[in-house]
């Protein structure tokens, strides 16, 4: 047997053992990063509520949107939730953080932008610890380099995140529009997500004109992702934006909207409020 050989054998082995589903034991379900609301669920044992996820450890959501929705807005007042485990902006929205800590990506910004949306961040809550929420912005790198980078810190465990944000996902391939990129950074996302037990949170524009995401990419990412965040306009408010789950593996969370205040600060208005809306 040659060493490739063997090598392939290996790996097929690895699979059959790490892979197998065993329709007999029992597998919790994964444990939620950040939450909106509780589902009541009927027991034998009794009535028990759970938090609705917005996205659980070892699995991937998105957020999508048009050109100049507040997206980025958005994932800054996740990031402070989940580090905070709730403060007054984020109305219900619980971070589930344990000891995790928190990457936080930016592939589209400079460094001054990128440093003022990371300080926002701070600014939602004054106690957050700087030690566990760890800022990048990787514009300047190549885009096969930022997915490098991506796997080296994570591989090499640097403050182990827990939740990964990458804010321009796009931007990790050369062309959206590439079945074989597309593919391959997806198939990477899941990787990470179930190797280091972590969720990944990746931000991405809307094809123009539609409600569709960017691209092949953006079609790998609708199939594979747990939860699938969407952003628009509020039909009642122009200065609101409405959040809402196009799609979830579990319980969808309650559609809502947000604003940014005169701080420049992202707020919930409304834990369901877009009455034009169904």
């Amino acid at each position: 047997m040659t060493e490739k050989q063997l090598e392939h054998d290996m790996l097929m082995q690895f699979i059959l053992e790490d892979c197998y589903v065993n329709t007999k034991q029992s597998i919790e379900y994964p444990p939620v990063a950040l939450s909106l609301g509780e589902k009541i669920i009927k027991q034998q044992t009794g009535d028990k509520s759970f938090p609705i996820p917005i996205g659980t450890y070892g699995n991937l959501s998105c957020v999508s949107a048009p050109p100049k929705t507040k997206k980025t807005f958005f994932i800054s007042l996740l990031a402070s939730v989940y580090l905070s485990g709730s403060n007054i902006y984020g109305g219900n929205i619980k971070g589930h953080r344990g000891l995790g800590h928190l990457l936080h990506i930016d592939t589209e910004q400079g460094l001054w932008h990128c440093q003022k949306v990371f300080k926002r961040v701070y600014d939602m809550d004054k106690d957050i610890d700087p030690n566990i929420y760890h800022t990048f912005g990787l514009r300047a790198i190549g885009y096969k380099t930022r997915l490098e980078f991506i796997e080296y810190y994570l591989q090499k465990k640097i403050n182990t995140p827990s939740l990964v944000i990458i804010d321009g996902i796009a931007d990790l391939v050369s062309d959206v529009n590439s079945l074989e990129e597309s593919n391959a950074v997806v198939q990477k996302l899941m990787e990470w997500s179930a190797k280091f037990n972590c969720h990944i949170i990746n931000v991405i524009h809307h094809n123009y004109g539609t409600t569709k995401m960017t691209g092949h990419l953006g079609s790998f990412l609708e199939k594979k992702c747990e939860t699938h965040i969407e952003l628009e306009a509020n039909t009642v408010n122009k200065e609101w934006v409405t959040v809402k789950c196009k799609r979830s593996r579990g319980y969808a969370f309650n559609t809502f909207s947000f604003e940014v205040n005169e701080l420049g600060l992202p707020t919930i208005v409304n834990d369901l409020y877009d009455p034009l809306k169904t």
